[in-house]
């Protein structure tokens, strides 16, 4: 009854008139212009606050009527994520535990501000409890310390010592977990920039890797062992040893299966997508089929789902399996997530439709340009629409381009395909980085070369150095959209060649 009265005494001072927030019964209130703005948004209709302003209001998003709305809409949604469910199907005990742990640990932070000291060490010692099970050794030590003052207050010496222990033990695990946590970053921050720019990283990821398996073997720390492992699979990775990634990525998982309380599906989706990723430079189809498969039906239309049906479909074109290629477009751009997507993530899927479409053309014959169910590839507004996108973007138009090429070279449209190639010349020239673009740019010249022989290999001229480039330059993908090779450059030329001379 003392915490009640208590918390009795904070809420009754200093009570709010109403809790803003947005919960099923405030949603269903269709007049209201926070609804409109809620609903707006999570339809996708707004893109800037000028859309938001000439929406709600048919005004400019300066307009006092506007910023007021916006800044109380804000407001609300803060106020909203006091209340989610975390019980959804999707999260994990331990991010559940977490997530409840934080929670609480605020409602410890208000209850110490108001002096509410018996009922803070009261819920403090429940959320200790839990973080003890889960190894959260950020909020043990938080705990621990405000439970160590409040001995103090009590005159409980041996409580103190028990507090205290725990106060030093995680401290130590904690420091751990930092210092793993920015080796880790340390890597993601040089993981995508060229080889050139990552030379810091290139000389420092091993002594990275050798300070993680130090740390792994001093705390017995789920956040420690889970950074050692993907530091690990980086490193392998820049050295191209996709065995040893896939390696270390099943141990990873291992972990995970004997340690049940401490899984994570966000470390669980990275280790997913490393090891697709490990598959298809490996060019195991079957295995990667098999791991895609499982993975999806784990995160079904969560938001890492894309990336592995992104990597399931280039599995299947890369084995030429295109029935299974055409069954993941479909489920992809049909899913009821995929209007919502980032724009570079759905204009991917417009690049992989067109060059499925191209392999079902050269290996079925033209009825076969249909992946989707109800609607075709529109080939001939494909050839003659321009492809033109925003700078941001331009590794689309170019890719599409390249398409362009194949298949006016298969309807025998040279004189098209030489202005395609003219125009992928002047890209290549002027607008793409050396490094960053290296293989496309060794593929844009050998079709230079190929045009300026009429599309006749017999009278081709100096080319083999830029096909000896391709060669010792192998296919690599990161997610990233200029090393998107639907199908790999020196498969596409040698493709190119044989349908040329067959004509």
């Amino acid at each position: 009854m003392k915490h009640l009265l208590e918390i009795s005494k904070i809420v009754t001072k200093k009570k709010v008139r109403k809790i803003e927030i947005f919960d099923d019964n405030s949603l269903r209130q269709k007049n209201s212009k926070f609804n409109e703005f809620y609903e707006a948004i999570m339809a996708g209709k707004f893109r800037t606050d000028i859309d938001a302003a000439n929406f709600l209001y048919s005004c400019n998003p300066t307009d006092d009527k506007y910023r007021q709305l916006k800044s109380r809409f804000k407001k609300r949604l803060l106020n909203t994520l006091f209340f989610l469910d975390i019980n959804v199907p999707s999260s994990s005990n331990y991010n559940r535990a977490y997530f409840s742990c934080n929670k609480e640990w605020t409602l410890v932070k208000i209850l110490l501000s108001n002096k509410a000291y018996h009922t803070a060490a009261h819920l403090g010692r429940h959320i200790l409890t839990t973080a003890l099970k889960f190894k959260f050794a950020d909020v043990i030590v938080n705990c621990a310390r405000i439970l160590r003052e409040y001995t103090v207050m009590i005159e409980d010496e041996k409580l103190f010592e028990q507090y205290d222990q725990y106060c030093k033990q995680y401290q130590n695990i904690l420091e751990a977990e930092i210092r793993s946590e920015e080796l880790y970053q340390r890597v993601i921050m040089n993981y995508y920039k060229p080889a050139s720019k990552a030379t810091d990283l290139t000389q420092k990821i091993g002594i990275y890797c050798d300070a993680l398996v130090g740390l792994a073997e001093m705390y017995e720390s789920p956040v420690v062992i889970y950074n050692r492992y993907m530091v690990w699979a980086y490193r392998y990775e820049m050295l191209n040893d996709y065995e040893n990634v896939l390696k270390t990525c099943e141990a990873a998982e291992k972990y995970i299966d004997d340690n049940p309380k401490y899984y994570r599906e966000d470390k669980l989706a990275e280790i997913a997508v490393k090891i697709l990723s490990a598959l298809l430079h490996l060019n195991d189809y079957k295995k990667g089929k098999e791991v895609a498969v499982h993975y999806t039906q784990l995160f079904k239309l969560n938001e890492v789902w894309y990336t592995l049906m992104e990597y399931h479909f280039l599995l299947a074109m890369k084995a030429n399996d295109y029935g299974d290629a055409s069954q993941v477009l479909e489920e992809v751009v049909e899913s009821k997530g995929f209007s919502g997507l980032a724009s570079d993530d759905a204009e991917k899927w417009k690049v992989f439709e067109m060059y499925l479409a191209y392999a079902k053309l050269i290996t079925e014959g033209e009825d076969s340009i249909k992946t989707r169910k109800r609607k075709r590839f529109k080939l001939k507004r494909f050839l003659e629409e321009p492809i033109l996108y925003p700078k941001g973007q331009r590794i689309f138009t170019i890719l599409l381009v390249i398409g362009q090429v194949l298949f006016f070279l298969e309807q025998d449209r040279y004189g098209e395909a030489f202005e395609r190639v003219e125009r992928l010349k002047g890209y290549a020239n002027r607008q793409l980085k050396k490094e960053e673009h290296f293989r496309m740019i060794q593929f844009i010249r050998l079709l230079q070369q190929l045009a300026k022989a009429h599309f006749n290999y017999k009278n081709i001229g100096v080319h083999k150095k830029y096909h000896d480039r391709l060669l010792e330059t192998p296919f690599k993908y990161r997610g990233l959209t200029h090393e998107i090779e639907v199908l790999p450059y020196e498969y596409l030329w040698n493709l190119i060649l044989e349908r040329t001379q067959e004509a």
